[in-house]
């Protein structure tokens, strides 16, 4: 996605910190989020991600830093920006008596320019469930209600907390979907998830925070570097077969009869290697070309961490917020 220049960004973050006691959770962070956009906060359990979610969507008080959230201070708790956006929970209470059509027009009561019920229930691919009980509901169903109860406001921002957690594969894929519907109705999406492919899916840009700070920021592609890695290629050759002669041989290490190389020139290699193959009637078994996934970047710059340096001891999020939402 091209950020409109002219557009005031959806989230503009400078300097944030929060701390509990003498645990620094978040720690200076800068980020910003465009007009339109979907942006991906990833990072382990206790890095700092739900204190600095709770702060952009005004439920937590920041001790520094600037904020601005579709260009208002969060921390002033106006209601006027609360009717602008929109939460997804991980989990949402709600009275599974309720059917999925009775519930969104409750949610949609709440603000002053609703969605058309009809049309929400559409937009998350509820409407043949549109007089369902809520109970009734398959677990993939009630959380596109979720979603439902998120956008029953029409939100210009959507904070959506991990979506998928629980979905088998074909949810979530329906669910991605849905998603990138959104994106083109001109909402804009903060996500947080702990599956690198629904960011890779997802997200025009991510950002990685670990042990309270921004360690890496961009598109998916290119998050740490990824877009100049080298390419892994590997194979394996059957017994008693010819192996590779030089220069092709130079190009990877040997294991048995595993081959392995790493090189930034794979394209020349591969070539070669190809060639050779093709000419001497060889075949490469297991024959694997990869770059790093995000997954592996991501355990790169997080460290394989999962701390703790947000309070367990905080009173949930949803409580909290269906209080003052009501």
């Amino acid at each position: 996605m091209t950020p409109n220049k002219t557009t005031p960004r959806a989230i503009e973050v400078k300097g944030l910190h929060k701390s509990y006691g003498d645990v620094r959770a978040v720690r200076g962070i800068d980020l910003h989020v465009e007009v339109g956009e979907v942006f991906a906060l990833l990072g382990p359990n206790g890095a700092g991600k739900t204190t600095a979610v709770e702060i952009l969507e005004g439920y937590r008080k920041r001790d520094g830093g600037e904020v601005q959230v579709l260009g208002t201070d969060p921390g002033a708790n106006e209601r006027s920006l609360k009717e602008r956006i929109g939460i997804v929970l991980q989990e949402t209470s709600v009275d599974h008596f309720f059917t999925v059509r009775e519930v969104v027009e409750l949610y949609g009561g709440y603000y002053p320019n609703p969605l058309p019920v009809d049309d929400v229930i559409e937009l998350v691919g509820l409407t043949e469930k549109s007089d369902e009980r809520i109970r009734r509901l398959s677990g993939g169903q009630q959380r596109r209600l979720d979603v439902a109860l998120g956008l029953a406001g029409d939100p210009e921002l959507l904070f959506l907390d991990e979506p998928t957690t629980g979905f088998d594969p074909s949810a979530r894929r329906n669910a991605w979907d849905m998603i990138k519907n959104l994106q083109s109705l001109g909402k804009t999406i903060l996500l947080t998830t702990h599956y690198m492919d629904e960011a890779q899916m997802l997200a025009d840009r991510v950002a990685v925070i670990a042990r309270g700070e921004i360690v890496a920021e961009g598109p998916p592609d290119a998050l740490g570097g990824r877009d100049v890695a080298g390419t892994t290629i590997s194979f394996v050759l059957p017994l008693g077969s010819a192996s590779p002669p030089p220069p092709i041989a130079g190009h990877f290490q040997i294991l048995g009869s595993s081959w392995r190389a790493e090189t930034r020139e794979a394209l020349n290699v591969l070539h070669e290697l190809s060639g050779w193959a093709l000419s001497n009637d060889v075949e490469l078994r297991a024959l694997q070309v990869s770059q790093p996934t995000l997954e592996d970047v991501y355990l790169a710059l997080t460290g394989f961490e999962d701390g703790a340096s947000e309070p367990r001891e905080e009173p949930q999020r949803g409580s909290r917020r269906r209080s003052r939402r009501r």
